[in-house]
This record gives structure tokens, C-alpha cells and sequence, in this order.
């Protein structure tokens, strides 16, 4: 089952058009990363899954229903985590989750028993009865997960879960997501960590310009678009290198090239030469497909 099914929706806004014909799945039980630079149309894309905009054409599905007509049944199925923090300050830890879980009609003895669970599952049990405005960045980002889990939702959109936390707080908040693919949760992801799309997602949707530029598993993105190993080089080049018929990218100041055998650039290193070499990543794809240049 395909909890997302999209088939080229269309969003215009007067003559402007901000996705141009988009064709993705998210199969239940799955993570699927949906990745693209500022202004690539992913949160346009978003924010039509989520009902908040209307399609300018195409065909959009929730749980196998037109997102127009998704009941309210069906969207306690669903939770979502937003880029921004919009915790209330003026309650504790535990009550942003139990006044949270009644918007839903829930019982309480339910919302308790939730409540309860996903302080534990989030480490954040001590907390309980602190102030929002006393916990950490990483703690609220935690807390704003475990909100969304209240209701025991079957699909769970994460609009950038971890911009702006250290590594440590990143790493927990990985682990957690992963739990919940374990428990057969279906995740749909935002991010611009190609680290963290890489580690979570089984399959990657990368979007520019409005337009899907290509989608697969990290691992076939990789294969398609780089080779295996990937060295840097810093200029000047060797001109033995700069003759050589290696696919290679500058980036200003060193040159990656890119080789499936890495011994076919090393003998072309002349000794004293600055360098690094290491295996190729889901953040090399992004780059090819989307360029260098800086989005604002």
C-alpha cells in the first residue's frame, strides 16, 4: 500500500509555477527523504500533502483517498513535525503533550498512557514537569516528536527535524526515527543533511526547479551519478591529472574526481601534493543534480 501516491501535481501561483508536474510514492512502512535546494518546490509539494495548499492540477493521495477529501479519521493518522518550534512556553513538557493529545478527543487515560510512554521513548522522563522555555534545543526538537507521536499515528511528516542541533542531539533523534520504522511507522522526511537523508531514508526524492530530477535508494543515487571513491584535490592540479579523461568537478579552490578504482588517480599524485580521498556520499549526487550555487 502507498500511503503517498502523487502523479504530476501541479502548483501555479499566477504565472508562476512552483512545482511542475511531480511523480512520487511513499509505500507504508518506508522512509522516504524528500530532498531539494531553497526554492526547489519540496515545501509547495509539502504543504499540498499536508492539505494546507490546494493542487493546481494533478493527483494527490493520502491513505489511497484525493487530499481534498482525507477525513478526520484518517488525518489522526497522521503526525507531523514542523521546521519551527511552536511549543507552548507557558506549560510543561508533559502538559504540551496531554493538551496536545485532546485536540484529537482522545481519552485521557490513553493520553496519559502516551504521554507517559513518549517522554521515555524521547529520554526526556526527567523533564516532565519543566518549563519549555528551560529545556535545551535538542530537548524541544525531542519534545516536538514525541507531540506529534501522541495520537499513534500511522504516517509521520518531519519538516527538518534536526537543523541548528549539535551531532549528539542529531544522533539521538536518528535513533528514534529509526525505532519507529522498526514499528512500522512511515516516515516522510525534509532535510538538508545529505548525512542524515543517507542514514534514514530507503528511497530519495530529489526535487529542483519543480521538477523530480531523479529518485532511488541512497545507494543507487550513488551508483548513477558518482563513482564509488571521490578525491579532492586542491589547485594547482597536476597537469597529469588535468589531461587525464577522469570525470572530475571544480568546486573553486580543489577538484573532486571521481573513480571506481581509486589507484587510477593516486599514480597520476605527484609526491607533496594536497589531497584527500574518501568513499562517495548522497551529498556528492545532490551537488551534481543541483549545482553549487547558493540558494537564498
Amino acid at each position: 500500500m502507498n500511503i503517498i501516491h502523487a502523479e504530476n501535481i501541479q502548483k501555479s501561483f499566477g504565472d508562476f509555477e512552483a512545482v511542475k508536474g511531480v511523480d512520487f510514492k511513499v509505500p507504508q512502512g518506508t522512509c522516504v527523504g524528500l530532498l531539494g535546494p531553497n526554492g526547489a518546490g519540496k515545501t509547495t509539494t509539502m504543504r499540498m500533502i499536508m492539505g494546507l495548499s490546494s493542487l493546481s492540477a494533478g493527483s494527490l493521495k493520502v491513505f489511497d483517498t484525493p487530499v481534498d477529501k482525507v477525513t478526520r479519521a484518517e488525518k489522526m493518522k497522521i503526525g507531523l513535525v514542523p521546521q519551527e518550534d511552536n511549543l507552548d512556553p507557558d506549560l510543561s513538557v508533559r502538559q504540551n503533550l496531554e493538551i496536545y493529545g485532546s485536540y484529537f478527543g482522545l481519552e485521557k487515560s490513553f493520553i496519559q498512557q502516551q504521554a507517559d510512554s513518549l517522554l521515555e521513548f524521547m529520554q526526556l522522563g526527567e523533564k516532565a514537569n519543566n518549563r519549555v522555555n528551560h529545556l535545551s534545543g535538542g530537548m524541544k526538537r525531542r519534545l516536538i516528536i514525541a507531540r506529534a507521536l501522541i495520537a499513534d499515528p500511522e504516517f509521520i511528516i518531519l519538516d527538518e527535524p534536526t537543523t541548528g542541533l549539535d551531532p549528539q542531539a542529531r544522533v539521538l533523534i536518528w535513533k528514534s526515527l529509526l525505532k519507529l520504522k522498526d514499528q512500522g511507522k512511515t516516515l516522510l522526511l525534509t532535510t538538508h543533511y545529505m548525512d542524515e537523508a543517507q542514514r534514514l531514508c530507503d528511497n530519495i526524492v530529489i526535487v529542483d526547479g519543480g521538477k523530480v530530477l531523479d529518485e532511488g535508494s541512497p545507494k543507487e543515487l550513488i551508483s548513477r551519478h558518482v563513482k564509488n571513491h571521490v578525491f579532492e584535490v586542491q589547485k594547482p592540479v597536476p597537469e597529469a591529472l588535468q589531461d587525464s579523461d577522469i570525470d572530475h568537478e571544480d568546486i573553486g579552490d580543489s577538484v573532486l574526481y571521481y573513480v571506481n578504482n581509486p589507484d587510477k588517480v593516486k599514480h597520476l599524485l605527484p609526491d607533496g601534493i594536497t589531497y584527500t580521498q574518501r568513499v562517495s556520499n548522497l551529498e556528492d549526487v545532490f551537488l551534481r543534480l543541483t549545482g553549487h550555487k547558493l540558494r537564498e
